[in-house]
């Protein structure tokens, strides 16, 4: 069945041809819900566009479009306010009827793609040989929602951890443990390091490496042994990508993130191929050298002083750069995985590289027009000073620090709602609520803004945060708890018809009918932070509702019954958004 906007839109449609022919066929209806659901449930705002291009009064034309509108069973009042903006009212049996299909459904009423795509997402790509910092959230937690969202309409999906695990800071690296593998043999085993001694390894051989000529040639070196395959030089490089691999899982089972080993396809896996990505690009007419690099310019791309911008895709010592290596893989995705869309979420300072990368798999072919190109930039998390979050000390916020800290405030919060809970229980809990907020308050942001990083806002249960939505999803829970103590059937609820008597029924009904057109407007925007607005809203109205509409005391059975069903699809919508942003929920707090 058509979600109620697709009915109303289709009806517009055809309104529309009736009242001024098929010149105007075409023309979207704009149709939205209502600002005030005093004035009506829907609103159609076509009728300004429209009389500026017919040259007519705007409110002439909206009383033909509601002449020729279809109204039957779906609108109980259609009326013309203003300038021309048509109100309508839709009929309650509509409403309900609508709402019964999807309580049926479990997608919600999510349809199924007409054409089911494979969509590949890049997430996360963190830095190999350190730990995840305060930094790699956004594009973590940002990925995944859009990765869950786009499955939930049925795409097949393919996330790509995409990290960089090759060139000269890995040869820095290996040579900086060979040297003290041979100056402290009896120390420790080198497979023994994890990625915290990995982390300080890292920052001593860049210093050596800045300061000291002959290590700084050694490590140069080093990379050549690496890429020719010498046996110690890949046994040590494999070492460091094993560890950083655990450590990222750790990470992301934390996190509530769905990327696992199979997801990493590294710089590495792609070397092979830069050779006849550099060639492809000469072949066809694209490359021009500049001062001694091989770079492409691509139209449109100046630098400020007016000059045509260069992508350098091969330095003037023949290495590679991350230009040609995201090419490498937009390639592998589009012509090996078969992918239709491809999506990148990285922070808005990449906004201009994947620009001119987009600019290039078109101008050479590899991206056809049937391929479609996203990068999803975000901005920075900032502390109270609005300068890039820190620690006190100055230092950067290592992510399982930020963790620990969520889930440990969140317990505090729990503890003194509610002390009896059991120690297993409250940690369950404190690990919802803590992560659940942390991600929250980040993807209700919109994400190309910067924000500020707030924990008393972010774990409070009022207002915009996981806590409260969390919060509702338990009090709907709880009235069934309270239906079974009192020995009420809600087994059949499923087939009782839905009334809606009251204006807080008809709003929490109206809102549940949004989801699905609220999946489609997030997998097209990749915006997370609308189905945060949504679900809050839908919070809020159900809150209203609840507070209005006894439930397990309505007048009679039927009532009851009707308002049971209302707060099951309520409860299961809640749960399902709220699991598209990677929140998981519980059945007290």
């Amino acid at each position: 069945m058509p979600d109620m906007i697709e009915q109303i839109h289709s009806r517009f449609v055809r309104a529309l041809q009736g009242a001024f022919g098929d010149a105007v066929a075409d023309t979207d209806p704009l149709i939205a819900p209502a600002g005030n659901l005093k004035f009506g449930d829907y609103q159609a705002n076509v009728a300004m566009s429209l009389g500026k291009r017919l040259k007519r009064n705007p409110r002439e034309v909206a009383d033909e479009i509601v002449a020729n509108l279809d109204k039957q069973g779906l609108f109980d009042d259609v009326e013309v306010a203003g300038p021309g903006f048509i109100n309508l009212r839709l009929c309650a049996d509509a409403i309900a009827g609508e709402l019964a299909v999807l309580s049926g459904d479990d997608h919600l009423g999510i349809a199924r793609p007409a054409q089911r795509q494979t969509i590949v997402v890049d997430y996360s790509g963190p830095n190999v040989a350190k730990e995840m910092h305060v930094g790699h959230i956004r594009s973590t937690i940002i990925g995944d929602c859009i990765a869950r969202v786009l499955a939930m309409q049925g795409h097949d999906v393919v996330r790509q951890n995409h990290l960089g695990d090759w060139g000269t800071q890995f040869g820095m690296l290996i040579e900086h443990l060979l040297d003290k593998e041979q100056t402290f043999p009896d120390v420790r085993q080198l497979e023994d390091y994890v990625i915290q001694d990995l982390e300080t390894f890292y920052r001593d051989a860049k210093r050596k490496f800045d300061t000291d000529p002959e290590f700084a040639i050694r490590a140069r070196k080093r990379v050549v042994a690496l890429q020719a395959g010498d046996e110690r030089t890949l046994k040590l490089w494999k070492m460091i990508v094993d560890e950083s691999r655990t450590h990222f899982s750790d990470v992301y089972e934390r996190l509530n993130v769905n990327l696992n080993n199979g997801d990493l396809k590294p710089e590495s896996a792609y070397n092979d191929a830069l050779v006849d990505i550099v060639n492809g690009l000469a072949d066809a007419g694209l490359l021009q050298e500049s001062q001694g690099a091989r770079v492409v310019f691509a139209p449109g791309f100046e630098d400020a002083d007016g000059h045509p911008l260069p992508m350098i895709v091969q330095k003037s010592d023949g290495g590679y750069l991350y230009a040609t290596t995201d090419l490498a893989a937009a390639r592998h995705r589009i012509d090996e995985r078969g992918a239709a869309r491809i999506i990148y979420v990285t922070d808005a300072r990449q906004s201009q590289h994947f620009a001119m990368v987009f600019a290039t798999l078109r101008m050479v072919g590899w991206a056809g027009p049937h391929v479609r190109l996203d990068h999803v930039p975000f901005g920075t998390i900032l502390g109270k000073d609005n300068r890039p979050f820190k620690t006190r000390q100055g230092g950067t916020v290592k992510l399982i620090d930020l963790l620990d800290e969520a889930e440990q405030r969140a317990a505090a919060i729990i503890n003194q709602k509610n002390p009896d809970l059991p120690d297993g229980k409250r940690e369950a809990i404190a690990h919802a609520v803590g992560i659940g907020a942390l991600k929250y308050a980040d993807l209700s942001n919109d994400r190309v803004k910067d924000y500020v990083f707030d924990w008393d806002r972010m774990l409070a249960f009022d207002g915009n945060t996981a806590p409260y939505l969390q919060n509702a999803y338990v009090r709907i829970r709880s009235i069934f708890r309270k239906a079974h103590e009192q020995d009420i059937d809600t087994s059949a609820i499923d087939a009782s018809p839905i009334v809606l008597g009251n204006p807080p029924e008809r709003a929490i009904a109206l809102q549940l009918l949004q989801f699905p057109r609220m999946v489609d407007v997030v997998a097209d925007s990749l915006e997370p932070h609308r189905l945060c607005n949504y679900l809050y809203d839908l919070a809020t109205a159900y809150h209203k509702f609840y507070e209005a509409c006894p439930v397990l005391t309505a007048d009679n059975v039927a009532t009851r019954n009707s308002r049971l069903r209302l707060s099951a699809l309520a409860a299961t919508t809640l749960r399902t958004g709220l699991n598209l942003l990677g929140i998981d929920v519980n059945e007290q707090m």
